[in-house]
């Protein structure tokens, strides 16, 4: 890889240059032959991974409820998530300060008193918090906030992940350590968990008409702890409650975008909703709040930009699924939702989609405004907001024959030099970055239910990912896009930024611990970036970083040390 990578960066410099990438090429292709006689280097993660799917059982751990299947649930839980923020501490949201130990305050946050869900011993609090923690850290007067968020991540895949990284079983509850955010001390620092259930599961929308068909939905909000846990390892805890399955007063799970809306705008809704409540009316998220203020504002995702998460950094919609309008929100044009005038858009928006081809029938979701083209960004939104072309944005994108890292950073120069906002539409496959795997390479094994278009991925992958070395060396990583797009924001003045590890979630989908191992490191791996960054340019003083996911999973390891090699 890092041959023809170095080829790549040579182009343009005569025939020397194309007997190297020729012969680079052909190499390349002999080594990836059905019949190629080199030998991988060991891979125990992915072997794990290969196994456990082929016989459907493994020793040290399952997806689910069922210890005796590998995978048997594929979909999101209600497990306490993990929240570690820089800059400030936790004492105002938990412990004493917990609304879960507040009646008044419990029947606020979901509408009404959840059955089963007051507790006066709770250490947790709500996802909704960490907005008030955004909140609390501008009305500090710190000038420098990022929220990282790692999609479908919570405290147990964490620990594998920091077994893997460490190769040693060091802790059984709590922080942890091995991981970069688990171990950083440059700063006031704290640890703590969260509830993410939503208002509500089963709400019906129209699209067109931007409109909730029935308000409450199907399924009510709430986390009953004697079934759910006090703490995210608490052995007490309840797999089928988790899952939402138990049908003895079980509660809504949340999706990515109920989740995301309360990280962003502190308030709890319905599954699907884009920074809208119960009835469908607008919430404006922190991002928009502190850009009336003067703070510059901007996303970055590994996966499609207008996606749940990096959606609720800013835009509006009664569906998640409504991608092209979600990213006209994103980037200041006319939407759906805001069909008038458009919002002020983003300052700075990276992240995947690139490359993915949208399609009338399959996209019904997004309504009868949907124009052939992208899926993610329609291509007549990414024309009008092109400098270019008179708009407000310095665009890049893959290009074929550049490295990703370097196409982004001279954009992100040219942003800053020109007082211009950035977008960077990137990625691989469906539109994600390349999927990172335990022993750091870009080789997964098995695409099992991955989401969100498992058939689709099947079909173009033949049950396997197979990345290209183009693949790889055209996308820049999450480290390079957080970076960029502090460059750009901080040269704005006081910012706002969201950094999204979404693979972790797409990996959990797909019940492969070796992509989603990878996908955690790829997320720590821009969390010390983002670190760096703030040391080389005037330290903490200013700074708020807070880390956490949108929701968990249901993994369940029950051999640590079967990843500590």
């Amino acid at each position: 890889m890092p041959v023809m990578i170095s080829a790549r960066a040579q182009f343009g410099r005569g025939c020397w240059t194309v007997c190297v990438v020729v012969a680079v090429a052909a190499a390349y292709a002999i080594l990836t032959r059905p019949d190629a006689v080199a030998k991988p280097a060991p891979d125990p993660v992915r072997q794990m991974q290969i196994d456990a799917e082929a016989t459907g059982h493994a020793p040290w751990g399952h997806w689910g409820d069922q210890p005796q299947r590998y995978a048997a649930w594929s979909n999101h839980s209600n497990r306490l998530i993990p929240v570690y923020t820089f800059g400030m501490n936790l004492e105002a949201v938990a412990g004493a300060n917990s609304p879960y130990r507040d009646e008044r305050r419990l029947a606020e946050l979901y509408g009404r008193l959840p059955e089963r869900t007051l507790n006066p011993e709770a250490a947790y609090f709500d996802q909704t918090d960490v907005c008030r923690l955004q909140e609390m850290a501008a009305a500090a007067g710190r000038k420098r906030i990022v929220l990282v968020v790692f999609d479908g991540m919570d405290w147990h895949t964490t620990r594998t992940a920091a077994i893997a990284a460490t190769g040693r079983v060091a802790y059984h509850e709590g922080r942890g350590r091995g991981l970069a955010f688990q171990d950083y001390r440059g700063t006031t620092t704290d640890f703590g968990f969260c509830v993410t259930s939503p208002a509500n599961d089963g709400t019906k929308v129209d699209v067109d008409a931007q409109a909730v068909r029935n308000p409450g939905g199907a399924t009510p909000g709430g986390y009953d702890p004697a079934r759910g846990g006090g703490t995210p390892w608490d052995p007490r805890c309840d797999l089928r409650y988790l899952s939402g399955r138990d049908r003895d007063g079980g509660h809504a799970v949340t999706d990515s975008a109920a989740s995301a809306t309360a990280l962003c705008s502190g308030r709890k809704t319905y599954n699907d909703a884009i920074n809208v409540d119960p009835a469908g009316a607008e919430i404006v998220p922190v991002a928009r709040l502190l850009q009336k203020r003067g703070y510059a504002v901007g996303a970055v995702s590994s996966v499609p930009v207008s996606h749940a998460t990096p959606a609720c950094a800013y835009a509006n919609n009664v569906s998640r699924d409504d991608y092209q309008d979600i990213a006209r929100d994103q980037l200041g044009e006319r939407s759906i939702f805001h069909r008038e005038a458009p919002l002020p858009g983003l300052d700075v928006l990276i992240g995947g989609g690139w490359g993915v081809a949208g399609d009338a029938a399959k996209d019904r979701d997004q309504g009868r405004n949907f124009e052939p083209g992208n899926k993610y960004v329609a291509d007549s939104t990414r024309a009008a907001i092109d400098v270019t072309n008179g708009g407000r944005y310095r665009v890049v994108e893959r290009t074929p024959g550049r490295r990703g890292a370097d196409v982004l950073a001279a954009a992100a120069r040219d942003a800053v030099a020109g007082q211009l906002r950035l977008f960077g539409f990137f990625g691989a496959g469906l539109g994600h970055l390349p999927f990172r795997t335990a022993d750091g390479d870009f080789n997964p094994a098995g695409v099992a239910n991955m989401e969100p278009e498992a058939a689709a991925l099947r079909k173009k992958y033949g049950g396997t990912i197979s990345y290209s070395p183009a693949d790889i060396a055209e996308n820049p990583t999450l480290a390079d896009m957080a970076v960029a797009a502090l460059d750009v924001l901080s040269s704005r003045g006081p910012f706002w930024l969201m950094v999204e590890a979404g693979e972790v979630d797409w990996a959990s989908h797909a019940n492969n611990i070796d992509t989603a191992i990878g996908a955690v490191t790829s997320g720590d791996a821009a969390f010390r970036a983002i670190v760096g960054w703030i040391e080389r340019h005037g330290g903490w003083t200013d700074t708020v970083v807070i880390v956490t996911s949108d929701h968990g999973h249901l993994f369940v390891l029950t051999d640590p040390a079967a990843f500590a090699r």
